[in-house]
């Protein structure tokens, strides 16, 4: 049974409850309760499937936020392979913020750049929430340019609030590492592919998240500001907020609509951290398959798109 549930996931509480006790008193009396079990699972599966199928943008973002769904380090051990951290901007400091290094995707060398979240109090102080400083973009553009000298594909997991607005960051040039990456990502000589894993946030996900091809979980939210944020500004009322996040199109299916992503990635029913594993074939799969398209695009012409993939972006009307 879920340990923790969101508000829209209640009426599925009772049935799992019903399960795990049948379970239960089976397993103390040996008695063969598979009849009666396979009803309430069905039951629970399609229950389950119908809530999904027709979440809210703001229920979306529950989902993208869930404290249970896989982080970068978890798609690290299950999608990729041989995985070597590599630390540092050469400059500061290495940020836990942002975890990155060399890995292998179905035997391709790849570099691998994503936000990391905590799972608890501790672990979120040491990853500041997934909020990554100057020094974390600055580490992410050096491995870069490192996977760059050897043309190997870099592949970045974005799952961030944002980038961090402490004091500090800003005093050692939060807005200029962020602007740095991505004029340095529209001209890398090599091919580079966006997953968005969890929260897509503003600038701190755009800045590692400029890429050729750009990807999104089901469940999984991008925007340039979070709806809270959004409702606070527009109508001074964070209460607001689920008003704001139907206005910014912050879904998958509202952002490949408009182009700005390039496909969605099916999450498996209840969502990524309901089995992370389902969850992690799809997105490996989904990697493997766009890496094998982008190494076979001459690099001229790789970049060409790329260039004109982002001019594309956007419509002007006047009156």
């Amino acid at each position: 049974m879920a340990t923790h549930t969101l508000d829209f996931e209640r009426p599925l509480l009772e049935l799992e409850r019903q399960i795990e006790e049948m379970k239960r008193v089976a397993g103390e009396t040996a008695v063969d309760v598979a009849k009666e079990l396979a009803p309430l699972e069905k039951k629970l599966a399609e229950l389950r499937a119908e809530i999904y199928k027709n979440l809210t943008p703001m229920q979306r973002v529950q989902v993208a936020r869930h404290p249970k769904r896989p982080y970068t380090l978890d798609y690290l051990s299950t999608v990729f392979t041989d995985f070597v951290e590599l630390h540092g901007d050469r400059l500061f400091r290495d940020d836990p913020a942002i975890v990155a290094g060399w890995a292998r995707l179905d035997g391709t060398s790849v570099m691998v750049i994503g936000h990391q979240k905590g799972r608890d109090t501790k672990e979120n102080l040491l990853r500041n929430f997934g909020m990554a400083h100057p020094e974390g973009y600055r580490k992410a553009l050096r491995l870069m340019h490192l996977a760059e000298q050897f043309r190997a594909p870099v592949i970045t997991l974005v799952d961030t609030p944002g980038a961090y607005p402490g004091l500090g960051a800003e005093e050692r040039g939060q807005a200029e590492a962020i602007a740095r990456n991505l004029v340095e990502m529209a001209t890398l000589r090599t091919p580079i592919l966006t997953a968005v894993i969890g929260e897509g946030g503003s600038g701190g996900a755009l800045a590692v998240g400029l890429a050729d091809r750009v990807l999104m979980l089901e469940n999984s939210v991008y925007s340039v500001i979070s709806p809270e944020g959004c409702a606070a500004i527009l109508w001074k009322d964070a209460s607001q907020r689920e008003r704001a996040a139907e206005a910014l199109k912050i879904t998958a299916e509202d952002l490949q609509e408009l182009g700005v992503i390039d496909e969605i990635i099916p999450e498996p029913p209840g969502g990524a951290h309901a089995d992370p594993e389902a969850a992690a074939e799809a997105l490996g799969e989904t990697l493997q398959r766009h890496v094998r398209q982008l190494r076979k695009i001459k690099l001229d012409k790789l970049l060409k798109r790329r260039e004109e993939k982002y001019l594309s972006m956007g419509a002007l009307t006047e009156k």
